[in-house]
């Protein structure tokens, strides 16, 4: 008799790891993602740091097939205002789905991180779980190319990337134009991505490039929004 998948929620910020740990995911028999949690920014209705519109949120959930819980803070939200928000969002989430007690991370290195998230899924009884931890990150970025997955950086910290490199395609042009001091993922935060499309996603996303905007003096977001939206 064939054991019985443990359901997962996915921490999902719209970026390429996020897609790539849901993918990961569903190779394997003992686990199955039910759905998936994102934190919102309420003052603008975007993702918190990549700054992806909700309706390209939508989108993305949609084409990957899962429902998306969402997490609302305040712009300029602390730290005990993200865990409150974050605490409410695995309520609804298990009350959606009784005995569901294990969120995945596509975090891929950072320790402090990690333990950070484990500390305080522990704190609200849950489990968590992180796929892609420990990878080789030049290696994964190219296996994430070599395997369809299409993204773009929607913000680039220009103290630690260039902003020329704002709303480029994540591809192998830009991983051989990245400085060698920034990480092929972005893991140190140089830049976030937004996903349009891989084999996570039963359809491709189409997506406009909008204008770029620079936020807290570093962040330099650029828009993009669904075509024809």
């Amino acid at each position: 008799m064939a054991a019985v998948a443990t359901p997962v929620l996915l921490s999902w910020s719209g970026g390429k790891d996020a897609a790539w740990t849901l993918h990961v995911l569903r190779q394997r028999d003992d686990v199955d993602v039910v759905g998936l949690v994102t934190t919102i920014t309420d003052d603008d209705a975007r993702v918190s740091m990549q700054g992806i519109r909700v309706e390209v949120l939508h989108a993305q959930a949609h084409a990957a097939g899962l429902p998306v819980i969402e997490a609302r803070i305040p712009q300029a939200a602390d730290n005990a205002h993200y865990e409150a928000a974050f605490a409410e969002a695995l309520h609804t989430a298990r009350t959606r789905w009784p005995g569901l007690r294990t969120i995945a991370f596509g975090d891929l290195f950072l320790d402090d991180i990690r333990t950070w998230r484990q500390a305080l899924c522990a704190r609200l009884d849950w489990d968590a779980l992180f796929p892609l931890f420990g990878r080789d990150t030049r290696a994964l970025a190219r296996e994430m190319q070599r395997e369809g997955l299409c993204a773009a950086l929607c913000c680039v910290d220009i103290t630690q990337l260039d902003a020329r490199f704002a709303g480029h395609v994540f591809d192998g042009l830009l991983l051989d134009a990245l400085p060698p001091q920034v990480d092929s993922c972005g893991e140190h935060g140089e830049f976030h991505t937004c996903v349009s499309d891989g084999p996570m996603f039963s359809a491709p996303l189409s997506l406009v490039q909008g204008p770029a905007m620079l936020r807290e003096g570093r962040f330099l977001h650029t828009d993009f929004r669904i075509a024809d939206a």
